[in-house]
């Protein structure tokens, strides 16, 4: 498997995860770290969880395919490696963002965002393993 599989495949898998949790509902949405408010609010069948949850899952979906089209897959996509190479500063900078902002705000250090920063920073990795792979090509 080439780089950019990989790190397609981490976008993918995310984006899955996503919709998994729009399906598993409310203690999904507690179990992922989502937030009291956000549960609260999937038991009430407001839209709001689903729509926002579905709207990531898509950005994550599309962040697949950009990064599988390095490999030449879906040419038609425009400013492949540029778009790629901003997917790649998302993930590394929520990855920092979050650790940087740690010590002097307690919703930073809850356990959902320090994993989910240490999972960003993987993928920035990734990514960024999968864009300096191409320039071999």
């Amino acid at each position: 498997m080439t780089p950019s599989a990989w790190a397609a495949g981490l976008d993918f898998l995310a984006a899955a995860l996503h919709i998994a949790i729009i399906i598993g509902g409310p203690a999904w949405y507690r179990f992922f770290g989502a937030g009291e408010r956000m549960a609260r609010w999937a038991e009430q069948g407001r839209p709001g969880p689903a729509l926002l949850t579905a709207g990531i899952a898509l950005a994550l979906a599309g962040f697949g395919l950009y990064t599988l089209s390095l490999d030449g897959r879906f040419e038609a996509l425009p400013w492949r490696r540029e778009v790629v190479w901003a997917i790649t500063g998302v993930y590394a900078v929520r990855a920092v963002a979050v650790m940087g902002l740690a010590p002097w705000m307690a919703t930073m250090r809850t356990p959902f965002m320090l994993g989910s920063s240490l999972i960003c920073g993987l993928y920035a990795l990734v990514h960024w393993w999968a864009l300096r792979a191409t320039v071999q090509l």
